[in-house]
């Protein structure tokens, strides 16, 4: 397996590093601090313009069509420098390949050039709610047939980018007399359909730029022809395209805990104690190369995932495999480089801080850590 990077990779990975460079990390403090949401919306369209939120989808839809290898390298190269733009980058593209893999032509040419071109500023994934997250075979969001539509009544929660979406890809119950899971359907939303509102965003503890937000849906009204897929199929789309997701997450925890460790490596070739700089002690140096070995692992397993994806093959343990991995050890790592850096990487004249806490929620939303290793431990043993 050779991972020599084509030529149109090397480009996506450096056009996404420029970028990052000089768009995102001036102001990544200032969205953690809630300011200049106005030039974080901006920066999706220019990342839009530039080919980053259909790097999978066809060119005939507007799409890059790079595939999941440049998917990978550019949401690490985005996530080096901002969090919050990296996951709602991730999260469009997710939306788009799943229009592109289940949807119709009608739908791919309604939905995906709007996507593509940063018309819509975001697509929004609809499964979890707050009884369903890590289960979301037990959703209650339910759409009942009524004449030439459906009526979507219920709601979901930990919505990425649902304040700025223009189309949600939203999950249901559409026959709850069948077995868990086998009754759901899966349909496209326009924003600004009646009865679909948006609650607050959530204060979270990191990635604050990115609006997360509960959808409701209140006998919101679609056409029939919104339905993606067939009819009670929706569950097995939803588990394929996490499995796609998890990639994009990962990617991004690598990116974060890459940057960490790039700032904790600098500072302690400066910092000097008993006479000499931080980085001459064996035990600090130890550190390094056992945090820098394991996020190169990380990088190899996202990688084969998306590989295998763009092959054609099955990918969905490796993908779970380099996810769990990658951001567990993300944790690790930007935990190590505060400490590296002691009281200085504890205040917030560094970004570690907020890298760490960025890097907390890697290992809890696309399917927890603990989901990853059931997953992982079925594929084994089965």
């Amino acid at each position: 397996m050779d991972f020599t990077f084509s030529e149109e990779q090397q480009a996506i990975k450096d056009t996404a590093s420029r970028f990052a460079g000089e768009r995102l990390a001036p102001i990544a403090a200032a969205l953690d601090r809630g300011e200049q949401q106005d030039v974080f919306l901006e920066n999706l369209r220019e990342l839009a313009s530039l080919g980053f939120m259909g790097l999978n989808i066809d060119s005939a839809y507007g799409g890059t069509a790079a595939g999941t290898v440049s998917f990978s390298l550019a949401i690490t190269e985005l996530a080096r420098a901002c969090a919050a733009t990296a996951v709602t980058v991730s999260v469009t593209n997710m939306v788009a390949e799943v229009i592109q893999a289940i949807g119709n032509e009608e739908q791919r040419a309604r939905y995906l050039p709007p996507l593509c071109s940063g018309e819509f500023r975001a697509g929004a994934f609809c499964l979890s709610e707050t009884g369903a997250g890590s289960d979301p075979a037990a959703m209650t969001t339910r759409a009942v047939r009524d004449g030439d539509d459906w009526v979507i009544d219920g709601a979901k929660a930990w919505i990425t980018s649902a304040p700025y979406a223009g189309v949600f890809v939203v999950w249901a119950v559409t026959d709850p007399s069948r077995p868990r899971g086998k009754g759901i359907s899966c349909f496209l939303v326009d924003a600004g359909t009646p009865g679909l509102t948006i609650g607050t965003a959530e204060d979270k503890m990191g990635q604050i730029a990115s609006a997360t937000c509960s959808v409701h849906f209140d006998s919101c009204r679609i056409p029939t022809s919104a339905l993606l897929g067939r009819e009670n199929q929706g569950f097995r789309i939803a588990v394929g395209e996490l499995a796609g997701g998890r990639i994009g997450i990962g990617s991004l925890a690598l990116g974060v805990a890459e940057a960490a460790m790039d700032i904790a490596r600098n500072y302690i070739r400066e910092r000097q104690q008993f006479g000499q700089a931080i980085a001459d002690f064996q035990g600090i140096q130890w550190q390094v190369a056992e945090t820098c070995t394991e996020l190169e692992a990380a990088r190899l397993l996202l990688l084969h995932a998306a590989w295998q994806k763009d092959a054609g093959q099955e990918f969905g343990n490796a993908a779970s495999m380099a996810k769990l991995f990658a951001s567990e050890k993300a944790n690790s790592a930007c935990y190590r480089a505060l400490q590296l850096m002691g009281g200085a990487g504890y205040t917030r004249d560094y970004p570690l801080e907020r890298m760490a806490r960025d890097a907390r929620i890697t290992a809890i939303y696309e399917g927890t850590s603990e989901i990853q290793r059931i997953i992982i431990a079925r594929h084994l043993l089965n």
